[in-house]
């Protein structure tokens, strides 16, 4: 199950996908494909969720369908691996969620998701720290008027100084670029900040988070993005904005009691 629409969907054809089809329960149309039991049973989807290549080919490709579809139509996306192993059972879903269902459509309709993160290079910004801190810039100028035994003592405090206020400033940035982007959002989901070894980036992760964003402010939010970068990129700040991606993040379809 790929995602459901409120209209009948445009299938993408330019994806190397065969079987895609779309199936109509109470004037609601979802995007379906059969799949082959040897991949997708409970016990050979758990092995197959081991093996990263193919989960990194088929999210891909589950992500690329919605979003072909999205070009189009409104959706609600559904995860990878949401599987019916019967049309009963997925039209027994949709009858039961049906209201929850055509209230998330309307949620999202003309809007996009879009995720921003923005990363520190703390290196970048301690040479900038006299500049951005007050704090830094007095001892600084302590140090310069010191003899050199007490400068040395100084450049020792400043040391942890720095430290403490490059971790204030990123605090006081990443908020910063939360309210600005949220104000131009309808809703917003903050995300848990990623270590380095997940990043796979030297640069620290200070705002991760996704925006719904009404199509027309699209335009807005990549403007200010281009502003904050040309403003921020020397003290050590990097924005990265991807998008637009299914609304995974805003979808609530509550466990029905």
């Amino acid at each position: 199950m790929y995602c459901i629409t409120g209209k009948p969907p445009e299938l993408p054809t330019s994806l190397e996908i065969s079987g895609l089809k779309y199936l109509t329960f109470d004037n609601l149309y979802v995007v379906v494909k059969n799949v082959e039991e040897e991949e997708f049973s409970e016990i050979n989807f758990k092995k197959n969720l081991s093996d990263i290549p193919w989960v990194e080919l088929n999210a891909r490709q589950h992500v690329e369908v919605i979003c072909q579809i999205m070009e189009s139509n409104t959706v609600v996306p559904f995860k990878f691996g949401t599987i019916y192993h019967t049309e009963d059972g997925l039209k027994k879903f949709i009858s039961d969620y049906s209201n929850a269902l055509i209230e998330n459509l309307k949620q999202v309709e003309g809007k996009e998701e879009w995720a921003v993160k923005v990363y520190c290079d703390r290196k970048a910004l301690s040479l900038q720290i006299d500049e951005l801190s007050a704090d830094a810039a007095a001892l600084e100028k302590q140090i310069m008027a010191s003899s050199p035994g007490k400068a040395f003592i100084l450049k020792r405090k400043k040391d942890e100084l720095v430290k403490n206020e490059m971790d204030r400033i990123c605090k006081i940035y990443g908020q910063q670029y939360f309210d600005d982007f949220k104000a131009l959002s309808q809703k917003y989901v903050l995300n848990n900040l990623l270590p380095n070894e997940h990043t796979g980036r030297e640069d620290t992760m200070i705002l991760n988070a996704a925006f719904l964003m009404c199509k027309v402010k699209v335009g807005d939010m990549k403007m200010k993005i281009q502003t904050l970068k040309k403003s921020d990129e020397k003290s050590g700040f990097n924005i990265e904005n991807t998008g637009p991606w299914p609304p995974f993040s805003f979808i609530e379809i509550n466990e029905k009691k």
